[in-house]
């Protein structure tokens, strides 16, 4: 998982790459649509979480049936409703993108992009839905692989439709776009036909299992969403922060967002890996090696993120020359590594402890943390760094911002961990 990470996050740090050599302009109107683009993600997550969660009990608990059936709900009910979802963030486009602090030229931009990366949204989402599908009943090397592959694709795509080759003009900004979604269609059609050959789905019972496991999908889902949409939400305040601070400082944020994402791997291949097998052993009952595999997890974010972002920090200012060639965005770039960075060891303690939570029956609780990160520590630090020292204090406070939502997570967790109670209605109340 933490290898398909890496090459999906990996491609999107290279669309904005090349966006960012048609110029500043392009960038900052790719930056503008990343709040809502991480909407559409929140969501597909949130399910998608939910969906590994219910099919890994059943599986947990030897209902192979009842996998089977929700199985096939979940596939259905996830793509209607993002599919819902794109329609909307469409037609809303232009009062949203005023209020992010889009200017008129920089909206036309959008206009022109922000159809085939809709398109590109919903295909990543159902191929995202296929993936838990697979993460559900234990096998992560197949959704690994097509994350490598469906980056290959769009890293062919992403110059001959982005600039062109020979006499044939590029596409510009929507080139990106394009290549995406033509990525992800391929990743669908592979995944599809080995989803064919597998007995993971049903067609018999559908509307019985729909009653029955609504209320519970939606006790998991729902706080889930809540959790995923929350940090697009951050995302959209934080944007409009940096919004004042000029047009490069805009472009510089939002290819340091592409940078954490990607720096993120290990942190994101656990939530996706993990989770499946917290709930088998909580369908099991089996608490003993749920505690193990949470303190494992702990230990492996902690020193995977610090060494990185020391690295990166001591190498920002390559870094910043090979994401971008204008000097203003690429000196504002180099900045933000050096503070951001060294901060996301706290921060992905703060994730695992989320994820778990969706997987072990309190879901409630790490919606609960997933508000305290963004909104008690991580915007008014940003709030208040940008009040006191423009990019600088801005990037600061977001560190500053990060590492105390990690040490309220580590205390959270340790506490957990403490407990000596192992039965999954008492699980929850340790945390109080």
């Amino acid at each position: 998982m933490a290898i398909g990470v890496l090459a999906l996050l990996g491609f999107q740090l290279v669309d904005s790459a090349f966006i960012a050599r048609l110029g500043t302009a392009p960038l900052a109107a790719q930056s503008f649509t990343f709040p809502l683009s991480f909407l559409v993600i929140g969501i597909q997550v949130g399910m998608g979480i939910a969906i590994a969660a219910m099919i890994s009990r059943a599986l947990g608990g030897g209902e192979s049936f009842r996998a089977r059936r929700l199985g096939s709900l979940v596939l259905l009910v996830g793509t209607v409703t993002i599919a819902l979802l794109v329609v909307l963030l469409w037609a809303i486009q232009a009062p949203v993108f005023a209020l992010l602090g889009a200017d008129e030229s920089t909206r036309e931009l959008i206009r022109a992009y922000w159809a085939p990366q809709l398109l590109a949204a919903w295909l990543g989402a159902v191929l995202y839905f296929g993936y838990s599908l697979f993460r559900a009943h234990g096998d992560t090397w197949l959704p690994g692989k097509m994350m490598v592959i469906t980056s290959l694709v769009n890293l062919v795509l992403d110059p001959l439709l982005i600039f062109g080759i020979g006499p044939w003009q590029g596409l510009g900004l929507p080139g990106a776009a394009w290549a995406t979604s033509i990525a992800f269609a391929t990743g669908l059609l592979v995944l599809g036909r080995r989803l064919s050959g597998m007995d993971w789905l049903a067609a018999e019972g559908l509307l019985g299992e729909l009653r029955r496991s609504l209320v519970p999908f939606a006790g998991i889902a729902g706080p889930a969403m809540i959790s995923q949409l929350m940090p697009p939400l951050a995302a959209m305040l934080a944007i409009s922060v940096v919004a004042s601070l000029g047009e490069a400082q805009v472009a510089a944020w939002g290819l340091a967002s592409r940078l954490e994402t990607l720096s993120l791997m290990v942190v994101l291949a656990m939530t996706m890996s993990l989770p499946p097998w917290l709930g088998r052993c909580y369908g099991a009952g089996d608490w003993d090696q749920i505690h193990r595999l949470m303190r494992l997890a702990l230990r492996g974010v902690v020193a995977w993120q610090l060494s990185l972002g020391i690295l990166m920090a001591l190498a920002s200012p390559w870094v910043a020359l090979a994401l971008s060639g204008n000097p203003e965005v690429r000196d504002d770039l180099a900045t933000l590594i050096r503070f951001l960075l060294p901060s996301y060891a706290a921060l992905g303690v703060c994730m695992i402890v989320v994820s778990a939570g969706n997987a072990l029956g309190w879901p409630l609780r790490a919606m609960l943390m997933s508000a305290a990160r963004l909104f008690v520590f991580y915007l008014p630090c940003l709030w208040a760094g940008a009040w006191l020292g423009d990019l600088v204090g801005l990037a600061m406070g977001a560190a500053l911002g990060n590492l105390l939502a990690g040490l309220a997570a580590w205390e959270v967790l340790r506490r957990i961990l403490a407990s000596p109670r192992r039965q999954p209605g008492k699980m929850d109340s340790a945390i109080n």
